[in-house]
């Protein structure tokens, strides 16, 4: 009976033994699951701000760039400190954070389309283009200018309104309002993903007044200002501009004799930068990009910051003669 007994008593130790085991197992794992996610929570904050720590930088730079030329008329081009690579900023934990100054006025602002409400013909005409050069035969322009007017009138014979796009699978609405974002594109009809990545380097989604900077727009861009330009003179002016730039917009056109290529919509500075700021701490990685404006006085504003796009912007894809 005595050892009966006793191997009861052994049997419920064990069990008790084996159940605390179990718990304490349990607890120990909720306790490194907790401890990693405050790490992941840490290095996302910490990479959010080191991020913006990068896009302050850039302000500064791009400030100290126009207080060092003439600030009601600045001359922005890609000899200058702002368009180099700054060398990389060690972190802590055997992080870094890269930060790169693009300018978008140097590609086509698919925004100009539409101005007033009413469709630019000159932009439209320029964007018909450049689509050209790069081969792609899709009646994007017209679908673009009704994608960005306020009315339902459809472009010509190949626009879309919102009574083609409700026929799609999920359907949807034309925007009839400028774009955000060049990402937008992918919503226009018929838009392939193998036309956008091939339109993506070229384009941009300012302000519809915005206007072209020749002193950091590709030979592509600039082909495409106007009939009959082909691609090898405009890697000329790509050339001609030197490390300096074009000192005015007067110097660019005279490079143009018997082309019908205006100064309106061209510029030789620019009010509009992206910073992209690169940031990887411990085992997390982040990329900020932030659009600036840049006015005459010197102050730089944010006007949109973007998580969901990659660090390095896209590049251009091998030129074709028009």
């Amino acid at each position: 009976m005595m050892r009966a007994q006793r191997g009861v008593a052994l049997i419920t130790v064990l069990l008790v033994v084996a159940v605390v085991t179990v718990v304490c197992s349990g607890l120990i794992a909720r306790q490194q699951l907790a401890i990693r996610s405050s790490a992941n929570q840490l290095h996302v904050r910490q990479a959010w701000h080191y991020a913006l720590g990068g896009e302050t930088l850039a302000q500064a730079v791009l400030r100290r760039d126009l207080l060092q030329g003439n600030p009601r008329a600045p001359v922005d081009h890609l000899g200058e400190a702002w368009a180099q690579p700054l060398a990389p900023f060690n972190l802590d934990e055997g992080g870094e954070l890269q930060v790169r100054i693009v300018d978008p006025s140097g590609r086509f602002n698919l925004n100009s389309l539409v101005r007033k409400g009413q469709a630019n013909e000159a932009a439209v005409a320029q964007f018909r283009r450049l689509l050209r050069s790069l081969q792609i035969d899709k009646p994007y322009a017209e679908r673009l200018v009704d994608w960005l007017d306020i009315d339902q009138e459809p472009s010509g014979g190949f626009g879309a309104e919102d009574n083609q796009y409700l026929l799609v699978q999920p359907a949807y609405r034309a925007a009839n309002r400028a774009l955000s974002d060049v990402s937008e594109l992918r919503l226009l009809l018929e838009m392939t993903e193998a036309d956008y990545l091939r339109l993506l380097p070229y384009v941009s989604a300012l302000p519809a007044d915005a206007t072209l900077n020749v002193n950091t727009a590709g030979a592509l861009v600039l082909a495409s200002l106007a009939d009959g330009l082909p691609l090898a003179t405009a890697e000329g002016l790509v050339a001609a501009r030197g490390r300096q730039g074009y000192a005015d917009v007067a110097s660019f056109v005279a490079q143009l004799p018997g082309l019908k290529v205006q100064g309106q919509g061209l510029a030789v500075g620019s009010q509009y930068f992206e910073v992209i700021s690169d940031v990887s701490v411990g085992d997390r990685r982040q990329a900020l990009r932030s659009t600036l404006q840049r006015s005459s006085d010197g102050r730089v504003y944010v006007l949109a910051r973007d998580l969901g796009q990659g660090a390095v912007p896209p590049a251009p894809v091998e030129e074709v003669e028009p």
